[in-house]
């Protein structure tokens, strides 16, 4: 029945062909990459990996003592801020969704919200230059 309407068997007709279609051309894909990689031209040993290993795991940098206090800093600066963001959003909801008059608290925690989000932009960036 459905395919008394021309339309419908011509979108079923094409959306068999876009099938082949993609069957052929994962197919010819899986067929021009070859799945075994190069042979290597010598053996490595199991202790040789595994010196490999420590030598890559010796070399990890050491972190100083003034780079845990920067971080601590920022850890410091960064909990009371998303406090703040929190306290603000849950006190914008309260005065636009249940109308409570908390409009003073409201600035009041996104002012410090805003300082303090700038302090902790400005020290992140003078501290761990990420550029």
């Amino acid at each position: 029945m459905l395919l008394s309407f021309p339309i419908l068997g011509a979108m079923r007709q094409l959306s068999l062909l876009r099938f082949v279609g993609a069957v052929v051309v994962l197919g010819l894909t899986t067929l021009a990459a070859p799945a075994h990689a190069a042979e290597p031209t010598t053996e490595a040993s199991g202790s040789q990996i595994l010196q490999s290993f420590e030598r890559a795991a010796g070399s990890a940098p050491q972190v100083d003592a003034t780079d845990r206090t920067r971080r601590w800093v920022m850890f410091a600066l960064g909990a009371p801020l998303l406090i703040l963001l929190l306290a603000t959003g849950s006190l914008g909801i309260a005065m636009g969704v249940y109308g409570k008059p908390v409009y003073l608290a409201h600035m009041v925690c996104a002012g410090l919200s805003v300082t303090l989000a700038i302090v902790h932009a400005i020290v992140g960036l003078v501290w761990f230059r990420p550029f």
